[in-house]
């Protein structure tokens, strides 16, 4: 039998809890809304990627919603912090704070953001293989070339998934959180600054995934072999807090052995690099002085598509061509999955690390050997030349810093010429190096870097191979690079200054495509590297060298045929020098978001 209090509208005893109750259920409603919008947002990547989803086994789906399920709710409890601090200062303010208009402001502000982590992340995992974190916030000072990446149509597919997701997150609001009912008379302010105050303090649990002894981490939600399935489960806006603590900490989180240790171990498998290479085979013309040397990077030139690296046939005739005429090496493969990471290991023989880039420091990338830097010093003349902005990536500091005298971006080519997305397509420049090279005094130390087999591959020429999937896109892009790459070679063979230059062909790093490779396979990092040109000894020719080495071997290599000492380049091995005891047969060590491989010949 109910009392009186509780059917007068009296502030008895019944009115005063029914009203606590309903109040103080809004900060628990409000968390549980946050965790079924990390639901929602995942089945959205998951139906995206709706052919690597049916490919999971059976029964793996439901799991991964599981394994999020403590991520998740970290995530969520980061996101309650400031909604929940505001709803203490509003119990506190009373009813003129206006704390229902402020919560929804804020909450909507938050969606806003989350949705667009997710839909950068739904265009960025299918070409990087890993889950959004820290490494798009590089391109923040170029957010056109960053952009460029995308067509028009998945510019407004994103665009119409991020303002869905801005609707799905009002709704969601609307539904579970609601309306925040008033203090019920008798409750005092402070009473209720004090509960909200609990909840606050209660979300301290799952910030920390329970009350382990260790923080939650991305491990706790890993639970397939397929990586594609524990990439599902991690939560986004998480990831990239996490990426960002890593990336501003001073803590190292690949600490696994002392540092003296380290060392030593180091020293066994990277001896001091020979001053002159005396034992390395030699490649070009006997009594050639200081010859010049063409430095090209192909941009994502995987050796999955290079014929004679044993990939697909007939897409690369070029390359295949120069394998039977110059020196090819086999199995080299990319430091890193990204270009501003395949530059610093080209050009400076330095490895790549998991959590972040060393270009994103210039005082450090100021301290790296460069190629550019040592070539010069011998009298050679330098110049870069890119099609697209140099800024993108933080890459210009560290190619200033470097000591080119010349650079030739984006700005430099006509309206007209910047005819690609990124900017200049790869005719283009390779047309303008072919005007300019005739007056660049030699001898020169000059490096080009190709675009257009970068996303989204729109190629200017008719496609060569059927499809409009990404993988054949991929495959016409690079077609095309190739093609326009054996014309520019065929002219050069004409002018005066190829009898003595030396032309470096490598790749800044592979692709997933095709196949899909996962982040870690040694097949997504096999990359093409060949020397060909004038400066070239005849019975160099067709040679085929087996090691297996990394970028960062490139720079040693290069300089030992250059009579030049290597020793600034302690990471870097000559790969036509005979290996040593700790690494028969060569070794090559590749790293990708917090991971790392190392490739070595069959046992």
């Amino acid at each position: 039998m109910k009392s009186p209090a509780a059917n007068s509208g009296h502030p008895g005893r019944g009115i005063t809890f029914a009203g606590v109750k309903s109040r103080f259920a809004f900060q628990p409603r409000y968390f549980l809304f946050w965790l079924l919008y990390f639901g929602l947002v995942r089945a959205l990547f998951l139906v995206y990627y709706l052919s690597r989803t049916s490919a999971l086994p059976a029964g793996t789906v439901p799991r991964i919603f599981g394994h999020a399920l403590r991520l998740d709710a970290s995530a969520a409890a980061y996101l309650c912090l400031a909604p929940f601090l505001l709803f203490v200062v509003g119990s506190l303010a009373g009813a003129r704070f206006g704390l229902a208009r402020g919560l929804r402001g804020l909450t909507m502000v938050l969606v806003a953001l989350v949705a667009l982590l997710t839909v950068a992340d739904l265009a960025l995992y299918g070409p990087w293989g890993f889950r959004l974190d820290a490494t798009p916030l590089q391109y923040l000072r170029t957010p056109g070339e960053a952009a460029a990446s995308a067509s028009p149509g998945l510019l407004g597919l994103l665009l119409g998934l991020w303002l869905a997701l801005l609707g799905v997150g009002w709704g969601l609001y609307k539904g579970v959180v609601g309306r925040i009912p008033a203090l019920p008379a008798g409750f005092s302010r402070g009473r209720a600054a004090l509960a909200g105050l609990l909840y606050l303090a209660l979300l301290v649990v799952p910030l920390r995934g329970g009350l382990q002894q260790i923080p939650i981490n991305q491990s706790d939600v890993y639970f397939s072999s397929v990586p594609f399935a524990n990439h599902a489960a991690l939560n986004v806006p998480w990831n990239v807090l996490n990426s960002l603590f890593l990336q501003n900490s001073t803590r190292n989180p690949y600490q696994f052995l002392p540092d003296t240790a380290a060392a030593r171990l180091t020293a066994s498998l990277y001896p001091a690099a020979n001053a002159t290479g005396p034992d390395t085979v030699r490649l070009l013309r006997p009594g050639l002085q200081k010859p010049n040397v063409l430095f090209i990077i192909l941009e994502s030139f995987t050796g999955k598509l290079v014929g004679h690296l044993g990939g697909e046939p007939g897409i690369t005739p070029t390359l295949d061509s120069l394998s039977r005429t110059g020196v090819a090496f086999h199995n080299v493969f990319a430091a890193g999955d990204r270009s501003q990471k395949g530059l610093v290991a080209l050009l400076s023989g330095y490895p790549n690390q998991p959590a972040t880039s060393i270009i994103k420091y210039p005082r450090k990338t100021e301290q790296l050997p460069h190629l550019a830097r040592v070539l010069r010093a011998q009298g050679y003349s330098t110049a870069y030349y890119h099609g697209g902005e140099l800024a993108f990536a933080n890459m210009k500091s560290y190619l200033v810093t470097a000591g080119y005298q010349r650079f030739t971006e984006r700005a430099d080519f006509r309206t007209q010429d910047q005819n690609a997305k990124w900017g200049a397509h790869d005719h283009v420049l390779f047309n303008r190096l072919q005007q300019e090279l005739p007056d660049q005094p030699a001898p020169f130390f000059v490096t080009a870097f190709t675009l257009s087999s970068h996303e989204p591959f729109d190629v200017p020429m008719r496609a060569r191979f059927r499809g409009t999937d990404e993988a054949s896109r991929f495959r016409n892009s690079v077609y095309y690079t190739d093609h326009v790459l054996g014309q520019f070679l065929q002219k050069a063979r004409q002018q005066p200054w190829w009898a003595n230059t030396l032309v470096v062909l490598v790749a800044d790093h592979g692709h997933p495509q095709p196949g899909n490779s996962p982040n870690h396979d040694p097949a997504k990092f096999r990359i093409p590297l060949l020397l060909t040109g004038g400066a070239l000894a005849p019975a160099a020719q067709g040679r085929e060298v087996l090691t297996y080495g990394s970028q960062t071997d490139v720079a040693a290599t290069l300089l030992h045929q250059l009579n030049l000492p290597a020793t600034t380049f302690p990471w870097s091995r000559d790969l036509l020098a005979p290996t040593p005891p700790t690494w028969p047969g060569g070794a090559a060590f590749y790293s990708f978001t917090d991971g790392f491989g190392v490739a070595t010949p069959p046992a």
